[in-house]
């Protein structure tokens, strides 16, 4: 079963959060807590969304987290994938795909016009169900991150203007 996620399924997306970065050789770069998770998706003003996949005894077994993008080039928003995760014993009984259906499905319904991921070069499994299902490499195109000291330095290096 998938379904968007409830105030309730905040610890088992958390836990899923952390098995992720565990397997991508990261966990100790996760900094954020389940108060963080539960403010970001279910605060005044949520602008992170997710989506659970749960087995017939209700629990939760995988999680999509997402948020709307912008594209200047089709003038339409679209969604980007966070993060898809699906606990290795429960592999192989289609929750990722359905995951992914649910969010191609919201695209369509919205007239949003990407799905878009990042995927680490080495994760051959993930990048060989993506091909499976359609998705296709960017290439063309490196993803950079400013954040930490380099993010602090340039924004204290920004000038704040004020209207004449």
């Amino acid at each position: 079963m998938i379904r968007a996620a409830r105030a309730d399924d905040v610890a088992a997306i958390y836990r899923l959060i952390r098995a992720l970065a565990e397997y991508e050789k990261s966990l100790d770069a996760v900094t954020a807590s389940e108060q963080d998770l539960r403010r970001s998706l279910f605060g005044p003003d949520p602008k992170v969304f997710a989506h659970v996949a749960a087995g017939d005894d209700g629990v939760v077994a995988g999680c999509a987290l997402w948020f709307v993008n912008y594209s200047t080039w089709t003038g339409t928003h679209g969604i980007y994938l966070e993060d898809l995760f699906v606990e290795p014993a429960a592999r192989g009984r289609g929750f990722g795909k359905a995951l992914l259906a649910e969010l191609a499905r919201l695209c369509a319904e919205r007239g949003y016009a990407r799905l878009e991921w990042a995927v680490l070069d080495w994760n051959t499994p993930s990048i060989k169900f993506y091909r499976a299902i359609g998705a296709r490499a960017m290439d063309d195109w490196d993803n950079y991150r400013l954040s930490g000291p380099a993010l602090a330095r340039l924004g204290s290096a920004a000038e704040t203007r004020t209207p004449e």
